[in-house]
């Protein structure tokens, strides 16, 4: 009679019903959390890639790198660089920099097998002159379990910013 009624005892308690379910739910709930911070971060590059890529747009812009008498595409790059120093591995960044002849002759962008932008150069042209501005980036996910699920088997996703502008009527003084 005695192990009936302790049995019965034990088969009434629910202590650890709260940790089992909690223990069902973990997993889930951290895949959310971390998905939610991956996202995050994800928009954050793509918008410091974009601000970035502005800012050194109006380099080319103003004339000032047309005129520098520097490597331009160097310029450029440290312009960037210094603008996009968090989440931006610069070493991984490409940049195209193209003169058009009109706003509609432009092309699209080329890629190579591995899916990486494949650059034509580096040509800011002169004064009013209609450039196109690439900078391409692969961002590489941080959380190694959800990049798959977001972006495939590699855990990248290529962001780039495009900028068409017209340069301003300066004076050239360059070499």
């Amino acid at each position: 009679m005695k192990i009936k009624k302790l049995f019965k005892k034990w088969k009434k308690r629910d202590d650890g019903a709260t940790a089992i379910e909690f223990s069902m739910l973990l997993m889930p709930y951290l895949m959310l959390c971390l998905g939610i911070i991956e996202l995050s971060l994800m928009f954050t590059s793509a918008s410091l890639l974009e601000g970035a890529t502005g800012k050194a747009a109006r380099l080319i812009r103003t004339g000032q790198l047309q005129q520098s008498g520097q490597d331009p595409e160097t310029m450029f790059r440290d312009a960037f660089c210094q603008f996009a120093v968090v989440l931006i591995d610069c070493n991984d960044v490409v940049i195209e920099v193209t003169t058009l002849d009109g706003y509609d002759d432009f092309s699209d962008p080329v890629y190579d097998a591995d899916g990486n932008m494949v650059t034509s150069g580096f040509n800011a042209g002169g004064s009013d002159a209609k450039v196109l501005i690439r900078v391409a980036y692969r961002y590489s996910m941080i959380t190694p379990l959800v990049g798959p699920i977001l972006n495939g088997a590699d855990g990248t996703t290529l962001f780039m910013s495009t900028i068409v502008l017209q340069t301003e009527p300066y004076e050239f003084q360059g070499s």
